[in-house]
C-alpha cells in the first residue's frame, strides 16, 4: 500500500496559499509538525486527517489518494 499524504498536504495547503505556520495554527500545533507530515517524517493520525480534510475542502480518500 502506497498513499501519497505528504504530497497532497504540501500541494492543498500551497494551493490555499498558506503556510506551514498558517496550516499548524489551524491544527493547534507547531510548524514543524506539518513541516514532518509533508516530508513523509510522520503521519498524520485518522482525526487529524479528517481536520485536514475538513480545511482543504477535499474528501479524506482524495487527501490520502490511496494505491494498491
Amino acid at each position: 500500500m502506497k498513499t501519497k499524504i505528504a504530497e497532497n498536504i504540501k500541494f492543498y495547503r500551497k494551493q490555499l496559499g498558506m503556510t506551514q505556520d498558517e496550516l499548524a495554527q489551524k491544527l493547534n500545533g507547531k510548524k514543524s509538525l506539518v513541516s514532518n507530515y509533508e516530508t513523509g517524517y510522520s503521519t498524520p493520525d485518522i482525526y487529524t486527517l479528517c481536520v485536514l480534510a475538513e480545511i482543504f475542502d477535499v474528501s479524506l480518500d482524495e487527501l490520502v489518494e490511496y494505491e494498491k
